[in-house]
């Protein structure tokens, strides 16, 4: 397929693609952006609506869906239980690993026995699998963790890797997407508006973050782009620590960022989870740059403006 670039015109089939997931915060707006170049896009859910949505249960008997992927010239991967939507409890953190690893599995297994297997499998990941780093650059060479996401990612993605054989795998490990209306971003600036904002524990730890038009962006390329293949950081070029994104967040909305949440107050309301937000990874999207794909948002005041409409 032709290789193609963000922000320029795009010449290359159109294409059948499924996406499981494809109701989150993510797959919808990838969804669209996929329809919005013609493709046709079939989604799997478990509550289906429309005519192009089929009704899936990774961890069920139905094969109903599976034939959707059959013939398909690619399938992309998004379904699991949202990180931060609690306490990572014993039960919560069997959901998050479950739901990728399940959901993954049983792709990987529809795409072993399909007569005409897709072409690319973009299965999700996240940067979380890198586990702390400090301030260490890390790219897709880097060590992985042993913390509770870290063992998750490196489960999630040995299901994906199942089928390398047969169709081209390509793991998107996502940072932070920025967007004004869904993911993180909402939430870590509700303090801004009340003028309570600021870091978080040492404000040290960095931020690999990402607009969420360059994240579609770079699945669609992904897609297209036969030399992107393995692992692939799904991240801005230039994260920030947690201090400047708190600095910068705040000078965008124009409010103080002068608060800062205390580690131990976050660990008492968080408990385990707040690790993922005291420490982080300097994450950096070597092999896009390599292969040419080109931000359209790479520094964040500028991002963070066109998201809330203060350029």
């Amino acid at each position: 397929m032709r290789r193609v670039k963000h922000g320029r015109v795009e010449y290359h089939p159109l294409m059948r693609i499924v996406v499981a997931g494809g109701t989150g915060f993510l797959g919808t707006h990838l969804v669209t952006g996929l329809r919005d170049h013609a493709h046709q896009v079939t989604v799997l859910t478990r509550t289906p609506r429309r005519p192009d949505e089929v009704r899936w249960s990774p961890g069920g008997s139905d094969g109903t869906w599976a034939r959707a992927l059959d013939g398909a010239d690619a399938v992309i991967n998004l379904a699991g239980a949202p990180i931060a939507a609690g306490r990572w409890t014993a039960a919560r953190k069997a959901a998050i690993r479950e739901s990728r690893v399940r959901a993954t599995r049983a792709l990987a297994a529809a795409l072993a026995s399909a007569q005409r297997p897709p072409a690319v499998f973009i299965s999700s990941s996240a940067i979380g699998i890198y586990g702390p780093h400090g301030e260490e650059a890390v790219t897709e060479d880097a060590p992985l963790g042993n913390d509770f996401l870290a063992s998750v990612g490196k489960e999630w993605e040995a299901e994906a890797l199942a089928v390398a054989r047969t169709t081209r795998v390509v793991l998107l490990r996502t940072g932070l997407a920025l967007d004004r209306h869904g993911g993180a971003l909402p939430r870590i600036a509700r303090p801004f508006s009340v003028f309570a904002g600021g870091p978080l524990g040492s404000g040290r730890q960095y931020m690999s973050w990402i607009h969420l038009d360059d994240w579609t962006a770079m699945a669609r390329w992904a897609l297209t782009d036969d030399r992107v293949s393995g692992a692939l950081n799904a991240t801005a070029p230039n994260p920030v620590t947690n201090r400047e994104f708190a600095r910068t967040l705040g000078r965008v909305l124009g409010r103080p960022s002068i608060v800062p949440a205390p580690a131990f107050a976050l660990r008492l309301a968080l408990g385990e989870m707040a690790d993922a937000v005291l420490t982080g990874q300097r994450v950096l999207p070597a092999k896009a740059e390599s292969l040419g794909f080109e931000f359209r948002h790479p520094r964040l005041e500028p991002a963070l403006r066109a998201i809330f409409g203060r350029g």
